[in-house]
């Protein structure tokens, strides 16, 4: 008794198969994609394999066909292919107002007693200052990335002009 069967439509076939020949893509998901087309019991089929023979030929575990198979039967296609649903079930704390808030508090004297700001002193600040009610150091850090990498993509597209 086969649990789940995969029977893929002629556009979910032509999606699976443009994945594994063009493009670029996340591997897992590649390879997820050939496991949906090697288990296909549908119509547009020409020669359906066997788990095994996917399992030595991919070189994955046969829990890993099962899996795959599972998910596209219950949850679909999308789902079959990235591994798993993304979707937040909380809102983002941060808006653009509090990282204009955060930027310029990062970039004034830090408290005393202190040289410099730190990941903790800043979450501490912020919510004393009631920017926001409750934050942690490492959302604080990923903003803070996030704004560097910015002005370091700035920086590399207006190089400083050299003076002569």
């Amino acid at each position: 008794m086969k649990k789940y069967v995969v029977t893929l439509t002629r556009e979910e076939r032509d999606t699976l198969e443009a994945l594994t020949s063009k493009g670029k893509h996340a591997a897992q998901e590649v390879l997820n994609a050939l496991i949906l087309l090697g288990c296909d019991a549908g119509e547009f089929q020409k020669s359906r394999s066997k788990n095994e023979d996917l399992s030595r030929v991919l070189n994955i575990s046969m829990r890993k066909i099962d899996r795959v198979k599972e998910r596209f039967v219950t949850r679909g296609l999308e789902v079959a292919l990235t591994g798993r649903e993304r979707n937040r079930i909380y809102p983002k704390k941060a808006d653009g107002d509090f990282e204009a808030h955060l930027i310029a508090l990062s970039c004034s004297a830090p408290p005393e007693g202190f040289s410099r700001w730190t990941l903790r002193l800043l979450a501490d600040k912020v919510v004393e200052l009631e920017y926001i009610d409750t934050i942690s150091h490492e959302t604080i850090r990923q903003i803070l990335k996030k704004q560097t990498q910015t002005l370091e993509a700035t920086r590399m597209d207006n190089p400083p002009q050299s003076k002569q």
